[in-house]
């Protein structure tokens, strides 16, 4: 029987802190234990109750019919919205593809491991181990989404594994310094050279890349901040502006001679660069039409990316 910090009983399964608050707790019918503390009795009492009738009978709240398919449009546009438009998209393909085939159609509490499994599994043959680890990233966050918001009482892939290899960073080929040399010396038939030099001197990624503005550049101290990037819908036909990949993606970047060459040049070379519309949607050339500092380091090449290639 739980008592006050003062002694008096106050019923089994709670008790009462040294700082005051009152605890809650039982151990439901799968073994693990539950607890939750509140600032009053009363709370503490009503919460107890209502997780016992809910542990032996189900949540009478989360409607039965409610089918994964419905969590999922929930979940990615009200739950997840304030992700990476890339990830969003990342989570959305993986399911369409993937997840929905199996569990699309079926009620959130009806969904068990060894469905959840068979997804998994249905990928191995045509599926890189990156692909597979994506779905199995996606569908851990919707379940586990569900689980946190009281939808369904047990997280469905507990003990789900994948067991395809995603390849090692000792798999990933590094160009060594003579590579490189010979990269270059061939890219300089190419007049997207600039470009390619960049991404080699700064580790950027192509969407940093394009992305770019000249703000971004600090010519006294030599640096280049990376706080934004762009990228390229086909579908849409459209230009499409993000935050970067992570929150280790915001970063300031010291730049290198060749690298401080490069983007003089561009600079120095940039009155001449004009926008051609009939390259490109009129929208996307009026999107280009900044103020020097905030416009893009070298508009013009951007139809490249649309081709297909690692050009701003």
């Amino acid at each position: 029987m739980g008592k006050t910090l003062k002694g008096k009983e106050i019923g089994k399964g709670i008790s009462q802190r040294k700082d005051g608050l009152y605890c809650a707790r039982f151990v439901n019918k799968r073994g693990k234990r539950q607890e939750r503390c509140f600032l009053t009795l009363p709370e503490a009492r009503n919460w107890l109750d209502d997780a016992k009738h809910t542990d032996k009978y189900g949540n009478a709240f989360t409607p039965s019919t409610m089918t994964v398919d419905d969590w999922f449009e929930y979940w990615i546009n009200h739950v997840v919205g304030d992700l990476a438009p890339n990830t969003r998209r990342n989570y959305r393909e993986r399911y369409i593809h993937n997840i929905q085939p199996v569990i699309g159609g079926m009620a959130m509490s009806s969904v068990k491991p060894m469905h959840c499994k068979m997804i998994l599994n249905l990928m191995e043959d045509d599926y890189a181990g990156s692909s597979i680890r994506q779905a199995y990233i996606a569908m851990g966050t919707l379940l586990r989404s569900a689980v946190m918001n009281d939808l369904i009482p047990k997280h469905p892939m507990d003990g789900v594994r994948h067991t395809k290899p995603v390849r090692a960073v000792d798999d990933i080929k590094f160009l060594t310094v003579e590579e490189q040399q010979i990269f270059l010396d061939t890219a300089k038939r190419s007049h997207n050279y600039n470009q390619y030099a960049l991404i080699l001197e700064t580790g950027l990624r192509t969407g940093e890349l394009i992305g770019l503005t000249w703000v971004a550049i600090d010519w006294e101290k030599r640096t280049l901040t990376v706080n934004k990037t762009l990228e390229y819908r086909h579908k849409q036909g459209v230009w499409r502006a993000g935050p970067p990949k992570t929150q280790h993606s915001y970063r300031t970047i010291p730049l290198t001679n060749r690298a401080y060459v490069i983007l003089q040049s561009i600079k120095a070379a940039r009155p001449y660069h004009k926008w051609n519309a009939a390259e490109g949607s009129a929208k996307a050339a009026r999107s280009c039409q900044h103020q020097d500092d905030y416009g893009p380091l070298c508009p013009c090449d951007r139809r490249f990316v649309i081709q297909g290639s690692t050009a701003v």
